[in-house]
């Protein structure tokens, strides 16, 4: 008969006692034989046949358990390698034997070399079933598939009665029962664990679903958050495991959430836009103007309107950035035009007042010594107002030379004005008390134009002149009404 194998021609033996015959054919390989076994040629007479090759040692052929291992890459294991000589024998007609607890039995015919030949064949095929056992053991406690691991170890099992090989078959048979026994309990392991990891894995994505949710109704840092959704996506893709329905539930709240962040955030970009688009016009008035006010010569009135028009611009907001930018320089190139005629004009007032102050100090020399009071009133007067003319005509000053200037007019006028009073008080003194009291409103009002000259209020100096000017005549007509007496 056959072997499990269809490897080599094995026959069993009759009730009786087996004979052997070298020209039987129960005991003469087969053409199939020798096709499994390369290289060997069939025995007819115990010898080989004249011109051809010596017989070599078989391969091995491992029996290949029922389907399901194969079906998943093996742990790494190492080929069990077994004497066999300790479990079988193979008789010199070729006849395989291998001891079980229950005795010895045939497992085949070996004919194709002599009987250590056979014996290390029919062992290396017990090694390599023991090895389809190992690689099982290690897949069981490796939790790989427990279910496929029981059912190729249970098909392995009933294999052994029939297999045709020698080895420790009763030993092999309690390692693949110890696999059969143990699978129910690695299954169950296996089923606790894959629950715990669906467990595990659906809570990420509860997690991860919140957080998104999260971000789509709270977050306002627009490219941070759509980054992290990206993240989230990414880190989405990786979770395995999670039931098919539930994992369908969180993905739509998951990409409700996404849908939910990308219109709110589109709908703020769309407001800024309108925004833009709105300082963008805005800013474009504000050139038109700062333009045409650019060559005004009004210097104080037009610096306040462009202070003004600085403030609008602040509040007008960004445009888009390159027009912004380009409009603020339109804007800026229109002020700069404006301020540096300003500034030009203050350097030539300044250098005007320079001149005004030098022609003020020289005509100060000149008069000084020459209005006396004393010796000469009349003249003295007369030579005053020559005085005051050729100030006036002069024009301003810098401001920090008006205190010095306008003092150093002031004693001259003070010294005049002393000696009329004396004058006044000898001659008319209701006349000269009323004519001393216009001068005292003259020198209050010419004090006054000094203060806001000194401060920088030029209209309220020019104001305080022009009354102290008025006073000064009614005084002058005062005392000319009186020295006429």
């Amino acid at each position: 008969m056959t072997d499990n194998s269809g490897t080599e021609k094995a026959t069993q033996p009759d009730t009786g006692t087996a004979q052997r015959s070298s020209n039987s054919a129960a005991t003469r390989p087969t053409p199939a034989d020798a096709a499994n076994h390369p290289g060997n040629t069939p025995r007819t007479s115990g010898t080989p046949k004249p011109g051809g090759r010596k017989p070599e040692s078989p391969k091995p052929h491992a029996i290949k358990p029922a389907p399901g291992p194969a079906d998943h890459p093996h742990p790494v294991v190492v080929p069990t390698v077994s004497d066999p000589s300790k479990w079988g024998r193979v008789d010199e007609d070729g006849t395989a034997w291998v001891k079980t607890a229950e005795g010895e039995r045939v497992v085949g015919s070996w004919q194709a070399g002599d009987a250590a030949e056979g014996l290390a064949h029919f062992g290396r095929r017990f090694d390599d079933l023991a090895t389809e056992v190992a690689l099982l053991e290690a897949r069981l406690a490796a939790g790989t598939d427990a279910r496929k691991t029981k059912a190729a170890a249970v098909a392995l099992a009933e294999s052994l009665p029939t297999a045709a090989v020698i080895g420790d078959i009763d030993g092999l048979s309690r390692r693949l029962q110890a696999i059969i026994e143990h699978s129910d309990e690695a299954a169950a392991h296996a089923r606790e664990e894959k629950e715990r990891t669906r467990h595990e894995q659906t809570e990420r994505k509860e997690a991860l679903c919140a957080e998104a949710e999260q971000i789509a109704a709270e977050s306002t840092q627009w490219k941070a958050a759509g980054d992290r959704l990206r993240e989230i996506l990414d880190e989405w893709k990786t979770i395995r495991g999670v039931d098919r329905k539930v994992d369908d539930a969180l993905w739509r709240r998951f990409s409700k959430a996404r849908e939910s962040f990308n219109r709110r955030r589109g709908a703020h970009f769309a407001e800024l836009d309108r925004e833009r688009a709105a300082a963008k016009a805005r800013k474009e008035e504000l050139c038109v103007r700062a333009e045409e006010l650019s060559g005004s010569t009004d210097w104080v009135g037009t610096a306040a309107i462009f202070r003004d028009m600085l403030a609008e611009w602040k509040a007008a907001g960004r445009a888009p950035r390159e027009a912004d930018e380009q409009l603020w320089r339109r804007f800026k190139s229109a002020q700069d035009v404006f301020f540096a005629a300003r500034n030009a004009a203050a350097s030539e007032r300044d250098a005007e007042f320079e001149q005004n102050a030098a022609a003020k100090e020289e005509l100060l020399r000149a008069y000084e010594d020459r209005i006396d009071p004393g010796s000469d009133l009349d003249a003295a007067r007369a030579t005053l107002r020559e005085l005051q003319e050729k100030w006036d005509a002069v024009g301003k000053v810098p401001r920090e030379r008006i205190q010095e200037l306008e003092g150093r007019l002031r004693t001259i006028e003070k010294r005049v004005r002393e000696a009329v009073d004396a004058q006044w008080r000898r001659t008319d003194p209701e006349a000269m008390a009323r004519a001393a009291q216009f001068r005292e409103r003259v020198a209050q009002f010419e004090e006054q134009a000094a203060k806001a000259q000194a401060a920088g209020r030029t209209r309220d100096a020019e104001k305080a002149l022009e009354q102290a000017k008025q006073w000064r005549e009614w005084a002058e007509a005062a005392e000319g009404a009186v020295s006429q007496r």
